[in-house]
């Protein structure tokens, strides 16, 4: 039982690390730019 409680805690660094190591490395800049839409304004 203990081992299997071990595998799960360095798994759970491991995962714990890739998401770090993800956060910092991956590219996560939103793509910009300019959106244009014709509205249609009923003037009563």
């Amino acid at each position: 039982m203990i081992r299997i409680l071990k595998v799960l805690a360095v798994l759970a660094v491991i995962g714990g690390l890739g998401v770090v190591g993800y956060a910092y490395l991956g590219d996560m800049t939103p793509a910009t730019g300019e959106v244009r839409v014709p509205v249609t304004l009923n003037g009563d």
